[in-house]
């Protein structure tokens, strides 16, 4: 086989070492305008960006994980389908170069003889020009996450529940960036077109995304509540024992938290607030598990309602918008009472 001087490569490509018969390639990965380079999860398939500064200064033996599902492997399992492709095309390449020349050894040196009922053959090989390397054209960046644990710079494009670096992320960012997206996904239907917000309100879309929103809420504080208390009660399985989604229902919560011996959170969120919570709470359980149809159980609970039984309960973007300014005031007093 030849020398490596003799193999052309695309920029891009470089043969950066041989041992023996082995040889070591170097295929560069071009960075988005950030700087960033993409990683791809090789179970869920879905991708997300790191700082390639902040890559590069990472451990040889690095294991990353799946910001979006978990997974957790070897960083070069990562490859995004666009950088294998760029790989793949200036290994086909050299492979190409290398045919070539076992094949003009091979035949290079014999001669055409067709007397005879046999023939011989000869070999000419050709200047080989290689092709471009596909270039990287993945989704850009919107915005810059920092890690809190291990300050590395990452960005993704979904609802997300880990680091790539340090792994599952604190209950306070999950919590945070759920109620942000929450509140963009309110902003985002606000800038649609008249024509378009209008199809989408006659069809029940804004209606429906102000239920969710009340839900997700709910959902949010749950899991923050149950994650902060569990880290900081070291006997919580045992008064957790037999109170089923105790998180779920605000006084019963509360009086938890407080019989744990920490202060409570009506007190430290004020009455106003307070009231306002147990009616998105209220909401919430009515649009859950009736419908949104009113019943005796949500009047109890929001005595100063103007609706009657049996009617369907209405929300508007004021209210969703005051549930979430609610919400994330409830995880900053959990946050502190909790720590």
């Amino acid at each position: 086989m030849g020398t490596d001087r003799e193999f052309r490569m695309a920029d891009g490509a470089e043969l950066v070492g041989r041992q023996n018969e082995s040889f070591e390639m170097l295929v560069s990965i071009p960075l988005d305008d950030s700087g960033f380079v993409g990683r791809q999860c090789p179970d869920c398939s879905l991708v997300f960006r790191m700082d390639a500064e902040h890559y590069k200064a990472l451990p040889d033996d690095l294991t990353l994980w799946c910001v979006y599902c978990g997974h957790h492997t070897e960083h070069s399992e990562f490859i995004t389908e666009q950088q294998r492709d760029r790989v793949m095309r200036a290994a086909g390449d050299f492979a190409m170069q290398t045919v070539s020349q076992e094949l003009a050894k091979a035949f290079g040196g014999m001669s055409r003889d067709t007397r005879g009922s046999s023939f011989s053959l000869s070999y000419k090989s050709r200047p080989f020009c290689p092709r471009p390397l596909p270039e990287i054209d993945e989704e850009q960046l919107v915005r810059v996450r920092t890690c809190a644990g291990c300050q590395n710079d990452y960005a993704v494009f979904g609802e997300h529940r880990y680091c790539p670096v340090c792994g599952q992320l604190p209950a306070a960012s999950i919590a945070f960036d759920a109620l942000q997206a929450d509140t963009a996904r309110l902003n985002a239907l606000e800038t649609l077109p008249s024509d378009t917000k209008a199809l989408l309100r006659e069809q029940g879309v804004f209606t429906r995304n102000w239920v969710d929103t009340v839900e997700n809420v709910v959902g949010v504080v749950e899991a923050l509540a149950s994650s902060l208390f569990r880290s900081a009660v070291p006997n919580a399985d045992s008064l957790l024992n037999g109170k089923g989604a105790i998180f779920q229902r605000l006084d019963h919560m509360t009086d938890l938290i407080v019989a744990a011996g920490f202060a409570d959170l009506r007190t430290n969120l004020g009455t106003q607030t307070w009231q306002r919570l147990l009616e998105t709470w209220a909401a919430r359980h009515v649009f859950t598990h009736n419908d949104g149809i009113v019943d005796e159980k949500y009047l109890t609970r929001v005595p100063g309602s103007s609706t009657r039984i049996g009617q369907r309960l209405v929300l508007t973007d004021t209210t969703c918008r005051r549930a979430l300014d609610d919400a994330k005031a409830l995880c900053e007093c959990l946050i502190d009472v909790l720590r």
